[in-house]
């Protein structure tokens, strides 16, 4: 297998061709294992699954088609009660990040500026999967699930070779068979969709587990199974990755287990089990040691996507410790930074630049002040240089958070840092810079 460092140059590194369109993909397939959020995360604690596909493109969201070059593949998912349809594909990027260009990622995201930036991309792209409202509103549904998933959740990339043979057969079939929704979430669930496709390039890599998960499929198994099928198999070629969730006030995203698993650490449901009924407890707990499904660690060895769109090697503990301190160096014990930022995002009206990067637009009580958001537009100069320390310093929090997978490539951190010293010197400087009221 490839060194980590010549893999560097693998299936990721494809997001640099958005801006610079030119040599033609490689053909592989990547599961994409998302961690479970908010309450129904908290409730089944299984997570979704995706799957990813370099040189397969989406003529429609509906129909399938080879890539052109530049073009940065589809996700292929299922999920419950989009537009009666059994699978969508979504671009990549825009899957992501709500957007189509990995340029204008947000460097901090709320709720207010997930939506918006969601509507925004449906209203100009899945009009036909997901229509307004009567009323001329954003309708309800799990079309959200489409878009911006790493706002949501951070997702562990599984990636294996195929063929550009094999990925013209899948359009063929997919585009020739029926596409309507057959969701079950026991039987033809996100994890069996995925599972299909994966089998369809690597025949029998994945099974059920009926210990593990009592023959229900989870986004968990299925990379269990293929990760085990692709160490007897060392042509696939495996590799794996994350991609961070992108940090802001949204509540951060969880492990992802199986059905055993999720049992056994649900203390709501496990305490009573084990009072009522021990001898179940002692079955679930022997079949989740056999299975080895607790032990199983999506991130192991993994890189991680950074600022860049590259894959690298995530901050270690020792470079999070001196970080930390810089951190709090640099910006003292007297302001919380980051809770002026979450005060004054809560107020503010997410928008576009004149270049269509995202922005917030604030009220200073004589005029409206643009607040830039990604790292194009940050210190562009019309955003007060102590709003973009204090954005900076919530962001950078949020990367250095201690325990848990890593929540930043160590580039990534290093980038950031660099941001916000450039902040640190413009609040210095004594240039003709906006004045905000500031908490």
């Amino acid at each position: 297998m490839p060194s980590k460092k010549t893999r560097l140059a693998s299936i990721f590194a494809l997001l640099l061709l958005v801006c610079c369109a030119g040599a033609p993909a490689r053909a592989s397939v990547t599961l994409l294992l998302e961690e479970p959020y908010g309450h129904l995360g908290a409730f089944t604690g299984v997570g979704h699954a995706a799957v990813y596909l370099p040189r397969v493109c989406a003529e429609t969201p509906l129909k399938l088609r080879r890539c052109q070059p530049g073009e940065s593949g589809v996700v292929l998912s299922r999920y419950h009660h989009v537009g009666g349809d059994d699978w969508v594909a979504i671009p990549l990027i825009p899957y992501l990040y709500a957007l189509d260009k990995p340029a204008d990622v947000p460097l901090y995201a709320d709720d207010k500026l997930v939506a918006f930036l969601r509507n925004h991309y449906r209203r100009n792209h899945l009009e036909s999967v997901a229509p307004d409202d009567p009323d001329g509103e954003p309708p309800r549904g799990n079309w959200v699930e489409l878009v911006g998933a790493a706002y949501d959740r951070a997702l562990y990339g599984f990636e294996v070779e195929t063929t550009a043979a094999q990925d013209d057969e899948l359009i063929a079939r997919f585009n020739d068979a029926p596409n309507r929704e057959h969701y079950h979430v026991l039987s033809h669930n996100c994890a069996d969709f995925v599972a299909r496709v994966l089998n369809f390039y690597y025949p029998k890599a994945v099974h059920r587990s009926y210990l593990a998960d009592v023959g229900i499929m989870t986004p968990k198994q299925v990379a269990k199974s293929l990760v085990k099928y692709g160490r007897r198999h060392p042509e696939m070629q495996l590799s794996t990755f994350i991609i961070p969730q992108v940090p802001g006030s949204l509540p951060r995203s969880t492990r992802a287990h199986g059905v055993v698993e999720s049992f056994l650490k649900s203390k709501k449901y496990m305490l009573p089990t084990a009072v009522l009924h021990p001898f179940i407890i002692a079955g679930l707990g022997t079949a989740y040691v056999v299975t080895g499904i607790g032990r199983f660690n999506p991130a192991h060895n993994a890189l991680v996507l950074n600022s860049s769109h590259e894959l690298g090697p995530p901050l270690a503990a020792e470079e999070r410790k001196v970080y930390e301190e810089r951190l709090e160096a640099l910006l003292g014990h007297g302001r919380d930074g980051a809770k002026a930022w979450r005060e004054l995002q809560a107020e503010a009206r997410p928008a576009f630049d004149s270049s269509g990067q995202p922005v917030l637009e604030v009220w200073d009580g004589e005029k409206v002040i643009s607040i830039g958001l990604t790292r194009g537009n940050i210190l562009d100069g019309g955003t007060p240089p102590q709003v973009s320390q204090d954005l900076l310093a919530a962001r950078l929090r949020e990367e250095l958070h201690p325990g848990g997978d890593p929540r930043a490539a160590a580039s990534t951190v290093t980038s950031d840092w660099e941001l916000l010293r450039r902040a640190n010197l413009a609040s210095e400087s004594p240039a003709d810079t906006p004045v905000l009221q500031w908490p």
